[in-house]
């Protein structure tokens, strides 16, 4: 559970990554120190910075370019690649169209899913499928953004074989029928600054986005250098600044992740308030579970805390679904 944090830890992964595929990585000294302090970031905060991750800081800086670029093309130009319903609820979103708690927040938005195809998932899957709506300017987007998901893809996945043994698990306790075959899904999200809010024809509303837990396993956040508008709440209520540190992605665990660890980690509530006058990119990457995966807590982690399970099972894409459809402004 969330403790009165102060501020957000910063964790050196590279001795994670370097032992990751290695079959005897618990035996690694490097890698049980950087197993015990996602531990602790995970119990106190929920929240953490991740360097030494291996992506090219050209590309993750490049990935925030070309989504600049996107998001200062003419309306007309960025209603090209709209989302609807048909659309698979993929593509662009303008200031006000996402819904969090029944406000709008003040971004807009594309958003992308993995992938699905007709009847992949049944009924279960029936409102997603499809592929993304990517833009064709400019035009490196859609080569930019499939190098920069496949790596952070893997990058996630290695991650989840830390926090899998700082719960007590082995490594590829997330793999299987779990998050073998992750879903992922990424909102490349942009944030007017307050001088562009005053002039959009919107309810008065200076939150970018409103305080919400993430839905599924692992959020990785790549965030403009130089404004701080990310805040996390901690038990005390008070809202902490996650600022920019160049060189990391802010992390956060999701609802999944809290049933499947019976409460040992929480989802933290977040939100976004850009105070700034610049306009600020966030790309936000969430590895999720298998879609069709059942999630119940971990037998290892129920006896951890006191043999009941704490929360219900849920299946992730019904999960998923819902919280689509509420967030969703047609």
């Amino acid at each position: 559970m969330a403790s009165e944090f102060k501020s957000i830890p910063v964790i050196d992964i590279s001795g994670l990554l370097f032992k990751c595929n290695d079959p005897n990585m618990i035996k690694d000294e490097g890698v049980w120190e950087v197993v015990k302090q996602l531990d602790k970031a995970c119990k106190e905060a929920g929240f953490f910075y991740v360097k030494g991750h291996g992506i090219p800081d050209s590309l993750v800086k490049e990935v925030r370019d070309v989504t600049h670029k996107f998001f200062h093309l003419p309306y007309e130009e960025k209603v090209k690649i709209k989302m609807t319903a048909k659309t698979g609820f993929r593509g662009y979103q303008r200031v006000g169209e996402n819904v969090t708690k029944g406000k709008p927040d003040m971004h807009e938005a594309i958003d992308c899913y993995r992938e699905v195809k007709p009847g992949m998932y049944g009924s279960l899957g029936e409102s997603l499928e499809g592929s993304n709506k990517w833009p064709e300017n400019p035009s490196n987007f859609n080569s930019v953004m499939e190098e920069y998901i496949s790596l952070i893809t893997d990058l996630s996945r290695n991650i989840m074989k830390g926090i899998a043994l700082a719960l007590g698990g082995a490594p590829d306790e997330f793999g299987g029928e779990r998050a073998g075959d992750p879903f992922w899904v990424m909102r490349l999200i942009g944030y007017p600054g307050v001088s562009d809010c005053s002039s959009l024809e919107m309810p008065e509303n200076d939150i970018g986005c409103g305080a919400h837990t993430d839905y599924g396993l692992l959020t990785l956040v790549n965030q403009d250098d130089e404004i701080s508008a990310l805040q996390v709440r901690n038990c005390s209520g008070e809202w902490i600044w996650a600022v920019p540190i160049p060189g990391t992605f802010v992390c956060n665990i999701g609802d999944m992740l809290k049933i499947w660890s019976n409460g040992l980690y929480e989802s933290t509530l977040h939100r976004v308030l850009n105070n700034s006058p610049k306009y600020r990119v966030s790309v936000a990457f969430f590895y999720e579970p298998n879609f069709d995966a059942v999630v119940k807590p971990l037998e290892f982690c129920k006896q951890k805390t006191g043999g009941m399970e704490k929360f219900e099972k849920a299946v992730y894409g019904d999960h998923l679904v819902s919280k689509v459809l509420t967030n969703f402004v047609t």
